[in-house]
């Protein structure tokens, strides 16, 4: 249970991908310790000058269930303040990698786990995974940012007003997920995309990764970082509480 790392691939001409999983049952919704962990883990692998790529997986029926809410609600702002920060070096973490990071993503991919695979660089999904923020039915905001690379603008929108979902299906006609695979394939997809990233020259690509980050159009790091502002204020007021007690069941206010 936790955050691991791992190199499958071991040998001459297999060298260059490390595995980095996460492991918090039941569903990985991550407590804030879990989220920096997450960001360590990343960051050191991309550190690794024998890596060339790194897979992001996960352990479980999801892939990403989002923070811990139990924990929030049991420990009230501290916890929150924590997660903002842990999610914001997690997602942080991920784009900035010094190599490409390869998402594989099974089951369902909610909340934090949409600003994982959204700041990654390529996304290999299950048949049955499923995308989607529904914060506003957890008492927050945020993740927009990297929903917003996912899908276009509109559909975007739609996604967080009403919390549905999007299917790896769905993303892979808006060519944000690279493949779409039965899950039993899914471990062998994902490092069979990280082995032809990692046969590049390991300088060369690293150059590749920091180039094509500074030509993004948005600055995912303040762009999100905004968002996360309107989550505080949301829970400064009160009716964050309210409405993560619920669910969002509640009547509407």
């Amino acid at each position: 249970m936790g955050v691991s790392t791992s190199t499958p691939e071991k040998g001459p001409g297999k060298n260059g991908i490390a595995v980095v999983t996460v492991d918090f049952p039941p569903v990985n919704a991550l407590p804030v310790h879990g989220w920096f962990a997450l960001a360590d883990a990343v960051r050191a692998a991309g550190r690794d000058s024998g890596v060339r790529c790194v897979v992001l997986a996960a352990e479980g029926r999801g892939f990403n269930a989002g923070v811990d809410i139990k924990e929030i609600q049991a420990q009230g702002q501290q916890a929150l303040i924590g997660a903002n920060r842990g999610c914001f070096e997690a997602f942080a973490a991920v784009y900035e990698c010094e190599v490409p990071v390869v998402a594989a993503v099974q089951g369902f991919c909610l909340g934090g786990g949409i600003g994982l695979v959204g700041n990654a660089d390529a996304i290999v999904a299950s048949e049955d995974a499923t995308f989607g923020l529904p914060e506003l039915d957890r008492g927050a905001l945020g993740a927009a940012t990297h929903l917003a690379r996912l899908v276009p603008q509109h559909l975007m929108r739609a996604l967080y007003y009403t919390s549905r979902t999007a299917t790896a299906a769905e993303l892979h006609a808006h060519g944000s997920v690279w493949r779409v695979v039965p899950r039993a394939e899914l471990c062998a997809a994902a490092l069979e995309l990280a082995r032809e990233i990692a046969a590049k020259d390991g300088h060369l690509i690293r150059l590749a990764k920091a180039a094509i980050n500074g030509i993004d159009p948005v600055d995912v790091r303040r762009s999100y970082r905004f968002e996360q502002g309107f989550t505080f204020e949301a829970n400064l007021g009160g009716v964050a509480g309210r409405v993560r007690d619920t669910f969002g069941k509640e009547a509407a206010q």
